[in-house]
C-alpha cells in the first residue's frame, strides 16, 4: 500500500516543482487514484535564487528552505525531496533542522549510472554556473570524469538558455533554449562525454534523449523513481 506521504520541496522552479510532481505520478504503480501516493508540495519562488547566492554573494536560501521544509514537516511528510539540482549544495543544512529525509538526487543519479551505464568514463553536465561552482558533480561521480561547457558556450548558450529573457525561467520551452542546449549538448558529446546529464531541472523541461546523439539523464526522473520506490516499502520491511 502506497500509504506515506511524499513532501516537494519546491519553487526552485515552479514549473521545475509542477513537472517533478508529474513524474513521482508516472513512476507510481497504480490502477486507480486511490492507489496513488498523497504528495504535500510546498512550492516557494521566493527562496533566493541559489546561483546568486553562490557565485554573486547573494542572500542565502537556507533560512527560506528550511522554512519551506519545516511546512512539510508539519504536514506530516514521511519523506521528501527538492526539484532543484543547484540547491542540493544547501540541502545538509535543511536537513538538519527537520525529521524526515530529504533523498539526494546526486546520490540516485550516481546509482542509477552504475546500474545502468557502468562502462561510462565520462559525462557531460548542463547546469546552471552555480552548479558548477559548488562541484556537486566531482564530488558525488566518484570515477568518472565530469566536463562542462566552454566559459563561452556555459554563458552565451546555457545561461542563456536558462536565464534569458527568452529562457526557461521565463517560461519559453522551445525554440531558443532548446536549440542553444542542443548545441552545446553537442560540444560536450564532441569532446568525448559518452552521457549528458541534465543538471539543472530547468533543462528537462527542454531537452529530451531525442534530441541529441548520446543517453541522456534527467536525475529528476531517477530521484521520483527512487522516492517512490523507497516510500513503497512497508515499514515492517525495513
Amino acid at each position: 500500500m502506497n500509504d506515506k506521504i511524499i513532501g516537494i520541496l519546491g519553487g526552485m522552479g515552479p514549473e521545475a516543482t509542477a513537472d517533478g510532481y508529474l513524474k513521482v505520478i508516472r513512476a507510481t504503480n497504480a490502477r486507480k487514484d486511490q492507489e496513488h501516493f498523497r504528495v504535500i508540495i510546498d512550492s516557494n519562488p521566493k527562496i533566493p535564487d541559489r546561483t546568486e547566492a553562490i557565485s554573486r554573494g547573494g542572500a542565502s536560501p537556507v533560512p527560506a528552505m528550511v522554512e519551506t521544509a519545516k511546512n512539510l514537516e508539519r504536514a506530516g511528510v514521511d519523506i521528501a525531496y527538492v526539484p532543484c539540482m543547484t540547491a542540493h549544495y544547501f540541502i545538509d543544512y535543511v536537513q538538519k533542522e527537520v525529521s524526515f529525509p530529504i533523498m539526494n538526487a546526486f546520490v540516485e543519479l550516481r546509482r542509477y549510472i552504475s546500474a545502468n551505464f557502468p562502462e561510462v568514463k565520462k559525462i557531460g553536465v548542463l547546469a546552471t554556473s552555480g552548479t558548477l561552482e559548488t562541484g556537486l558533480f566531482e564530488k558525488y561521480m566518484d570515477n568518472i570524469e565530469v566536463i562542462y561547457p566552454n566559459t563561452v558556450t556555459q554563458n552565451e548558450k546555457v545561461m542563456r538558455a536558462i536565464y534569458g529573457e527568452n529562457g526557461i525561467k521565463s517560461g519559453i520551452t522551445y525554440g531558443e533554449p532548446l536549440e542553444l542546449l542542443q548545441e552545446s549538448a553537442e560540444e560536450l558529446i564532441e569532446n568525448g562525454a559518452e552521457l549528458i546529464i541534465s543538471g539543472c531541472t530547468e533543462v528537462g523541461l527542454v531537452l529530451q534523449p531525442y534530441h541529441i546523439t548520446k543517453p541522456f539523464i534527467d536525475p529528476m526522473e531517477v530521484i521520483a523513481d527512487s522516492i517512490v520506490r523507497t516510500a513503497s516499502i512497508p515499514l515492517s520491511s525495513k
